[in-house]
């Protein structure tokens, strides 16, 4: 599997988690509220390493088609 597409699928599992997080908290009940904030910032962070991810590299290729051209 690239790494692209790896990326692309810790995104999608961290918006699920964000999702499932922000609807036990929207449906109320016993809701640990410290639990589910751990659980956002969680599910943010891995959002924003696996987007780091695909920016490195689409770098690495922009790279490897600038050496292809010159």
């Amino acid at each position: 599997m690239d790494p692209i597409s790896t990326a692309r699928y810790g995104m999608m599992a961290a918006t699920q988690q964000l999702n499932a997080s922000a609807n036990r908290i929207a449906t109320g009940g016993e809701v640990d509220y410290a639990t589910e904030a751990v659980n956002q910032i969680e599910a943010r962070q891995s959002f924003k390493a696996n987007v780091g991810v695909i920016k490195v590299a689409d770098e690495m290729w922009q790279s490897l088609l600038d050496l292809q051209k010159s």
